[in-house]
């Protein structure tokens, strides 16, 4: 297996295992860490050995497992191991283990020991795919991003529980350059002035009715989230979502796409780069009606529609320095339907994705996309977690400055325009 960052050598760190069916799998992770370098120190909660007999991690990891806080009171484990280690690893957390973290919970070692650290903490959830939806643990998650936790989200696939959904525990190259981005993080965004936009837009037919679209705003919330964590000044101008705006971002909420062309033209000047992910709605009613239409008294038959302001290209036409990213939702002849729109737009980067294709769709937590230049090139990223693939666009915007591509995740590939 190729490492995906600087060895691990000389690194100490905490690897905890809590009480999923997936605990089998972080055997295999700590022989991983053993085999980058790493010391670890290997800490269980009760439920996870039920599953996994603590002296194999013992054997394992060379080291005396750590499993009850009581028994390890005397020697304050939950105080020094966190002092010494570098970073913290839960694989796989947990519901309750997230639950616990967000809300400062402390019954067990490792929740004790969470409330004294000062390291880096990786989070790798694996539960039931409905767990993983619930609110509760919607919110739990979101406050531990808040607080700086680094969250590896799980895969989607087959679970225990004979379903298929979003709750396996994330594969080992996953969770290990989550972990070296812990350590070593990346800061090649510093001094930079991102303007983002995301969602839909919201055109009212009436007071409760109106014409939008399927935008979840999640990959715009993403590449957010990347950027800042990333050393950017950022500014999202979001549509109505169900996402919570990321920590330190600055948020701009809009409902129509007029509102959102005035967010964004008020503050292109002051940005270097802008991405526009939204999914502006192109049309809009042309009268909207001032109170709710009645089915019975007023049937509509037809609706009147005007066009929306194409913010995008008006961007295009606007601007100077700035690097400028648009986003690409077609159903059909992607690449074609793409290219014509790099052009039309006048863009330096086109991020162009089939929403009816597998785990591309909108709301997916996924996304398989590719990134067009004006060269006429395009490349083509495999399915991806949504902020893996903001952070590969963030990493392509960053070449463009410098006229280097070698992209490793990526196949590379050149059509014909006439395509």
């Amino acid at each position: 297996m190729q490492t995906t960052g600087p060895s691990l050598t000389g690194v100490r760190l905490v690897l905890a295992v809590t009480g999923s069916i997936a605990a089998y799998k972080a055997v295999g992770l700590l022989r991983m860490l053993r085999r980058e370098g790493a010391t670890v120190n290997v800490v269980m909660t009760a439920g996870a050995c039920r599953f996994v007999t603590p002296l194999t991690f013992e054997v394992l990891s060379g080291s005396h497992v750590a499993t009850d806080l009581f028994e390890a009171h005397q020697e304050m484990l939950h105080l020094s191991l966190p002092e010494q280690a570098q970073a913290i690893l839960i694989a796989p957390a947990t519901a309750n283990c997230l639950a616990k973290a967000a809300l400062g919970l402390a019954d067990d070692l490792l929740s004790t020991m969470l409330l004294t650290t000062q390291c880096p903490v990786v989070f790798a959830p694996a539960m039931d795919g409905d767990m993983w939806q619930h609110p509760t643990v919607v919110e739990h998650v979101a406050a531990l991003k808040k607080r700086g936790a680094v969250i590896v989200e799980p895969e989607e696939g087959p679970l225990a529980s004979g379903r298929s959904g979003q709750g396996r525990l994330a594969d080992e190259p996953r969770i290990l350059s989550a972990l070296h981005a812990a350590l070593h993080p990346r800061r090649d965004w510093t001094g930079r002035r991102l303007l983002i936009s995301a969602g839909p837009t919201q055109e009212a037919i009436d007071p409760v009715r109106f014409i939008s679209n399927r935008s979840s705003g999640k990959m715009g919330y993403a590449l957010a989230e990347a950027a800042q964590a990333r050393g950017a000044e950022v500014v999202l101008v979001s549509g109505p979502t169900a996402l919570t705006p990321p920590a330190g971002v600055e948020f701009c909420p809009v409902t129509t796409a007029e509102e959102m062309r005035k967010a964004v033209t008020g503050r292109f000047s002051w940005s270097d780069t802008v991405i526009m992910a939204a999914a502006v709605a192109d049309f809009r009613p042309t009268q909207p009606a001032a109170q709710k239409l009645k089915k019975r008294q007023h049937p509509v038959t037809s609706l009147g529609l005007s066009p929306t302001e194409d913010i995008l290209k008006e961007l295009g036409e606007r601007r100077t320095t700035q690097v400028l990213v648009g986003f690409a939702a077609e159903t059909e002849d992607l690449l074609a339907h793409a290219r014509e729109k790099l052009q039309a737009k006048g863009v330096d980067l086109l991020v162009a994705n089939d929403v009816t294709a597998a785990g591309s769709g909108f709301g997916s937590d996924t996304n398989r996309v590719f990134i067009l230049y004006r060269d006429g090139s395009a490349e083509e990223l495999p399915l991806l977690p949504k902020r893996d693939v903001a952070h590969l666009i963030l990493d392509r915007i960053l070449t463009l400055q410098t006229g280097r591509r070698s992209p490793k995740t990526a196949s590379r590939v050149r059509t014909n325009r006439k395509e």
